[in-house]
């Protein structure tokens, strides 16, 4: 069995390689072109991370897919760590990422903050009494789920690298793409 060091030693550097998926790297190594960075010093794999975080469903629940690992070679959680201290992606406020809340989850918030007549309110009423009734600190106390989103800067950088999005992998099934956060 060839090690890591020799199997890669034509890339421009060294994948991550996760403990999981050694043995599916020695059968089938990361493509050399997924180890190029680009003018900005990102991998492809970071440009697939900000693509995927662009939908606005990415949360920090969110699971990450086994591709970033086995196709792109990027540590995606420590990566996206990166994307945010590089201003790429920002972290959504508390007000923000409450439409990842659904109505049952507001209305008990409110339930225990004595608001009486929720069951005749709205996804909207529900969000506007939560305006109403807490401020940023006080909201963020209460989940921790957050969303992440696109800075302009890393707008711009995806735009830049439409080649890198054409060629993601075609999908395969879900439980083989999923590796759950601890």
């Amino acid at each position: 069995m060839k090690p890591f060091a020799e199997i890669y030693k034509d890339h421009d550097e060294m994948p991550y390689i996760a403990p999981k998926y050694e043995e599916e790297l020695r059968i089938k190594p990361i493509a050399k072109r997924q180890m190029i960075r680009t003018k900005e010093g990102l991998l492809p794999g970071h440009i697939i991370l900000l693509w995927r975080i662009q939908f606005g469903t990415f949360t920090s629940n969110s699971s990450f897919h086994k591709y970033f690992y086995t196709t792109y070679g990027i540590d995606a959680e420590k990566e996206l760590a990166f994307l945010i201290e590089e201003k790429l992606v920002r972290v959504e406020t508390a007000f923000e990422s409450l439409r990842f809340l659904t109505a049952l989850q507001l209305k008990q918030i409110l339930k225990d903050k004595e608001v009486k007549g929720l069951s005749h309110y709205k996804r909207p009423d529900l969000d506007a009494k939560m305006a109403e009734l807490f401020s940023e600190d006080d909201l963020a106390q209460l989940f921790s789920q957050r969303g992440y989103a696109l800075t302009e800067k890393g707008r711009l950088c995806l735009d830049e690298y439409p080649d890198i999005v054409a060629r993601y992998p075609p999908r395969q099934t879900h439980e083989e793409n999923i590796v759950f956060r601890n």
